[in-house]
């Protein structure tokens, strides 16, 4: 069987926040479970989606934050208890990539919220990255600062 070429343009770069030691009072041994400070990083790692809705007019499961208007990508910001959203797996801080072949990557608010709203068949592709989510509020609230200071007069 021959290999394909490599193409670099095929890779998604995953950022990192910089490593934070536990605390000491975690014992070494409960630190593999543990959501912050275990080394699994195959949890930031993208995965598929598949989310079907029983009609295009019928709730997602979830909300999103962000977009290019605020400097941010889009995160999932709330799952909606006992959706379908949450059966398959889709977590607060989830960063949306691509839906239905759609890059999320540059992409404003309304536009995000139309296409996941135009069909009930929806194929997204996910990573967890909580960092990025966590500084869409930090970013809002810059955005808001900026706005609302008042005009400097001579």
């Amino acid at each position: 069987m021959a290999l394909e070429p490599f193409d670099d343009q095929d890779m998604i770069t995953v950022y990192l926040p910089p490593y934070e030691p536990p605390p000491a009072w975690i014992p070494a041994e409960e630190r593999e479970g543990d959501p912050d400070y275990g080394n699994d990083l195959e949890a930031f790692l993208p995965r598929d989606i598949h989310l079907k809705r029983p009609g295009p007019s019928d709730q997602l499961g979830f909300h999103v934050r962000g977009g290019s208007e605020r400097r941010s990508d889009i995160y999932i910001s709330k799952i909606v208890p006992n959706s379908e959203a949450e059966k398959i797996g889709l977590k607060v801080g989830d960063q949306i990539l691509h839906v239905n072949g759609a890059s999320f990557g540059d992409i404003d608010h309304a536009q995000a919220v139309k296409i996941l709203k135009s069909t009930s068949d929806i194929m997204m592709t996910v990573r967890y990255y909580p960092y990025g989510y966590r500084k869409t509020f930090t970013v809002n609230r810059c955005l808001t600062r900026r706005v609302s200071e008042p005009a400097m007069t001579k």
